[in-house]
C-alpha cells in the first residue's frame, strides 16, 4: 500500500478538502507521523501538519502565527521535493497554493481555503471518506481547540501527574 493511501492520510485529505476541519487534519496526521517517523521534524508529514495548522490560525485571523507556520510548511515541502509523500498530490500546484496562502496572510487578507490537488486514485479514496464526515458549524471549526471535548486529555494529564508523584 502506498503510504498516502493510509487511513490517517486519507482522513487528513478528507478533513482538508471536505469540511475544512484543519484542527482535525493536524490531529490525524500528527498521529500518523508519530507512527512512522517519530521525532523527524523534517519529514513531509510535518509539513502537512504545519499547512493545516497555518490555515487554522489564518481562519482565526492570527495572521502572524499563520504566516510563521505556513513559511515552515513551505520550507519543509521544498526540502522534501521528490519524496514519496508527494506522489499522490501535485507538488507544483500545492507549492503554488501554499505560497499564495503565505503571501495572503502576510498581507492581512481574509482567509481563503483551497483544495489539495489529489491524484485521481487518492481523490477517489478521499471522496468516499468525505461522505462520512460529520457536518460541523463554521463557529465550531473556528474555535475547535476550545470547544472540543477535552476530558480524555485532562484525564491523561492527571494520570501522568499521579505517576510522577508516586515515583518521587
Amino acid at each position: 500500500m502506498h503510504p498516502q493511501h493510509h487511513t490517517l492520510f486519507i482522513d487528513y485529505c478528507s478533513f482538508f478538502n471536505g469540511n475544512h476541519d484543519f484542527f482535525e487534519c493536524h490531529e490525524v496526521l500528527e498521529e500518523y507521523w508519530k507512527d512512522i517517523a517519530p521525532g523527524d521534524k523534517k519529514h513531509p508529514l510535518v509539513g502537512y501538519v504545519q499547512l493545516a495548522t497555518g490555515l487554522y490560525h489564518w481562519r482565526r485571523n492570527n495572521y502572524i502565527g499563520a504566516a510563521r507556520i505556513l513559511e515552515k510548511s513551505l520550507k519543509n515541502f521544498q526540502y522534501n521535493k521528490g519524496h514519496l509523500f508527494f506522489d499522490e498530490i501535485d507538488y507544483e500546484i500545492l507549492l503554488t497554493q501554499l505560497a499564495d496562502a503565505l503571501s495572503a496572510t502576510q498581507k492581512g487578507k481574509s482567509f481563503q481555503a483551497f483544495q489539495l490537488p489529489l491524484s485521481p486514485t487518492l481523490e477517489e479514496l478521499v471522496f468516499a471518506r468525505m461522505k462520512l464526515l460529520p457536518s460541523t458549524s463554521s463557529n465550531y471549526l473556528l474555535h475547535k481547540h476550545m470547544l472540543r471535548d477535552r476530558s480524555h486529555i485532562l484525564a491523561e494529564r492527571q494520570e501522568s501527574k499521579q505517576r510522577k508523584s508516586r515515583r518521587q
